[in-house]
């Protein structure tokens, strides 16, 4: 059976994307030290990041843009970023395991998929721990991009999480583009 690990990364930030990634790793392959991304050293999830891409037998990637989170909801833009992250695969999963408490439908080129949610799976699986790692390796570069294309929220060292910093650089700044509106409700209205 092909096994298909399924995570996300960024779905807590006040701004940017939330990101899945889908992964499948070929059976019996082993990597050395695969954890949950949160549980890993930037430095160490960028080398475990390339070693999962060089080894998988396919990997998606699949984001929905705080547009999509603010039209849908976080828990629905997730299912979509994860949905588009299993679309993205090359090779068809014969079963799905999803971090967390939710298993939102999938179809698969036209084909209903199996599977099921297991909480805390990052830290049980490491399919999905590998998927998580890919998730956040993309979502943090992406972050970087968007450091330089809106200066001066520190993107490049929050990544988007609500920290003290990100928090004052918006009422200072107002919201940049990539920020999730509905997320800002509570420091916005403080404000005043």
């Amino acid at each position: 059976m092909v096994l298909c690990g399924i995570d996300e990364a960024g779905r807590g930030p006040l701004a940017g994307p939330v990101v899945a990634a889908a992964l499948i790793l070929p059976v019996g392959i082993q990597i050395d030290t695969i954890n949950d991304s949160k549980k890993l050293s930037e430095k160490k999830r960028r080398q475990l990041d390339a070693q999962i891409r060089e080894q998988a037998l396919s990997f998606g990637i699949g984001l929905a843009d705080e547009q999509e989170i603010e039209n849908l909801n976080i828990l629905q833009a997730t299912f979509l970023a994860m949905k588009r992250a299993v679309d993205a695969l090359a090779v068809k999963p014969g079963y799905l395991l999803v971090d967390g408490r939710d298993f939102p439908r999938f179809i698969y080129k036209g084909q209903p998929l199996h599977g099921e949610a297991l909480i805390k799976g990052d830290s049980k699986s490491a399919v999905i721990a590998g998927a998580s790692i890919l998730a956040k390796v993309y979502r943090d570069a992406l972050m970087l991009r968007y450091a330089d294309k809106f200066p001066g929220y520190g993107f490049e060292r929050h990544k988007g999480y609500g920290t003290k910093a990100h928090r004052e650089k918006i009422l200072e700044l107002g919201p940049c583009p990539i920020h999730r509106k509905t997320f800002l409700r509570k420091i916005l209205n403080n404000r005043q």
